[in-house]
């Protein structure tokens, strides 16, 4: 488990969330998982690490408009809480840390040192 117990699908569904900015529902989080992490993953997946990460502080939700195309049901929109900005931010520059202390990576998966 990664920084603080943050697991690699709650930082994925973190950075999901951060990407699509005002946008961040299910099926944006669910479409940036498949696009940019090539993980093809379940809303039931999606909404229970969305669940633990509100329980944690990390987002917050709230209910959209209701619209048409949706039968009048309305989404449930996901946006960082500071605390989740500042646990992604530290999940950063630890990654960063140690890719520079590993050297370059050569094909075969050895290091450059």
């Amino acid at each position: 488990m990664g920084l603080k117990g943050l697991r690699e699908f709650e930082e994925l569904v973190l950075l999901s969330v951060l990407a699509a900015g005002d946008d961040a529902y299910g099926a944006v989080i669910q479409n940036t998982l498949l696009e940019e992490a090539g993980r093809n993953s379940g809303m039931g997946a999606i909404y229970t690490a969305l669940d633990r990460l509100s329980q944690r502080g990390l987002v917050t939700s709230r209910l959209g408009e209701p619209t048409p195309v949706r039968g009048g049901r309305r989404k449930r929109h996901y946006i960082l809480t500071p605390a989740g900005l500042a646990l992604l931010a530290e999940t950063r520059r630890q990654r960063e840390t140690l890719w520079a202390k590993a050297g370059p990576v050569v094909m075969d998966g050895r290091t450059g040192k």
